[in-house]
């Protein structure tokens, strides 16, 4: 997903590339049986930790530090010790990009984790690729981050430093799309989206798979981030006879919405994409949650053999957040990171140019992650086109279709 602008900036800070040295990157923490001092590597994560999608947000940073503490556990990187430096963003591009600036500056941060939300990528992206350092997004979907705005036509890789592990809306709208229409039988729809880079996106591109599907859009409408107040848009969607609702955005409105929806006696569903997947939706809208969708990334992490080492030792370690969303990706995003540093830095060396060759090392992945298997095409999305609808069933996410979309 995951992609809210709050705020919309005129300028994108440009920062100069770091030179970095060995001895500027070292610490004074022992480690190894030869007692040798280990040099300090930092792994950033940016993400809401905080306020307005923190739950996915912590998920996200739960991941990562899963991750390091198996690198740093299992000497993944020889006379590497490597520690998580989380920022929160709030879910705001301007903190985001603060945040991009902060990280950059730090000549121990070698790759950076996220962020959540697609809106906060277009305000970090150029930071990032001016300095030559990494950055894989476990959780932004807007097709243009990767490849270009005019992607429909012709696609451009804007920034060689930027990938991710999650699959696109591009298939995320057609996928479910084609569930709504072909498996629920769904033919009039009402579209409401927050009108944030990521929700007014998925909305355009679920409401180009239905139509051509052969479905009905009834109904189109926007709200505004943190609206808490849907009573007129109840009546429009009563009005509308629409059989479905698809939300483009977040849980924090679509949770209010549903559960108004439903009081309003409007008895339809409300189906919406990754942002909306979270337990904290079912938690807030309650029974009037029982029948909603989603769609989400990836296949459930919960019932993958791969992720289950990964899952015990989230919840051992009492790390906050919903790691079900998110959680998988960001471990193998940062896992990416690392073994691409490792590759990079020998014996604790850390050349001048360490960024560039990361950079480069990471475009050339592939192992299987706890989510699946990692590796990224020639515009740094994920070569895992996997997607899953999942329906609130007796108050719990049940996946009821999982697979990939061709468009």
């Amino acid at each position: 997903m995951r992609h809210r602008s709050l705020v919309i900036l005129t300028s994108v800070l440009t920062t100069g590339a770091l030179t970095l040295t060995a001895c500027g990157s070292r610490d004074n923490n022992k480690g190894g049986d030869s007692g040798s001092k280990k040099t300090e590597v930092i792994i950033g994560v940016d993400a809401p930790l905080t306020g307005q999608n923190s739950a996915t947000g912590l998920g996200i940073q739960g991941g990562v530090q899963v991750a390091v503490d198996d690198a740093n556990k299992k000497n993944l990187v020889p006379g590497v010790t490597f520690k998580v430096q989380a920022l929160d963003d709030k879910a705001i591009p301007a903190s985001g990009q603060q945040n991009a600036t902060q990280l950059v500056n730090n000549d121990k941060v070698l790759g950076v984790v996220g962020p959540l939300n697609s809106g906060v990528a277009t305000q970090m992206q150029q930071v990032f690729a001016t300095a030559n350092l990494v950055e894989i997004s476990p959780s932004n979907t807007a097709p243009e981050l990767t490849q270009g705005k005019n992607w429909q036509t012709k696609k451009v890789r804007p920034f060689k430093t930027y990938f991710r592990t999650a699959t696109t809306d591009a298939l995320q709208g057609g996928f479910a799309a084609d569930y709504a229409y072909n498996t629920l039988k769904k033919k009039n729809v009402f579209v409401v989206d927050d009108k944030q880079t990521y929700g007014a996106g998925l909305a355009k591109l679920f409401t180009a798979g239905f139509t051509k599907a052969g479905g009905k859009v009834v109904g189109t409408d926007h709200v505004n981030t943190g609206d808490t107040d849907f009573s007129a848009l109840v009546t429009k969607i009563k009005n509308s006879k629409a059989d479905l609702v698809y939300y483009g955005g977040q849980y924090d409105e679509s949770e209010k919405l549903t559960k108004q929806l439903k009081d309003g006696g409007a008895k339809i569903p409300l189906f919406g994409g990754d942002g909306m997947f979270s337990d904290t939706y079912i938690q807030t809208a309650g029974k009037t949650s029982e029948g909603d969708l989603a769609t989400s990334v990836g296949q459930p992490v919960d019932t993958l053999a791969s992720a289950q080492d990964f899952i015990k030792k989230y919840k051992a370690a009492g790390l906050k957040g919903d790691y079900g969303t998110y959680g998988g990706y960001s471990y193998d995003a940062a896992t990416a990171i690392i073994k691409a540093i490792g590759n990079v830095v020998k014996d604790g060396k850390v050349p001048s140019d360490a960024r560039a060759k990361i950079v480069d090392e990471v475009g050339k992945t592939k192992f299987n992650g706890v989510a699946g298997p990692v590796a990224f095409d020639q515009y740094g999305d994920t070569t895992n086109k996997q997607l899953t609808v999942y329906q609130v069933t007796n108050g719990k996410w049940k996946a009821v279709k999982s697979g990939t979309f061709n468009g």
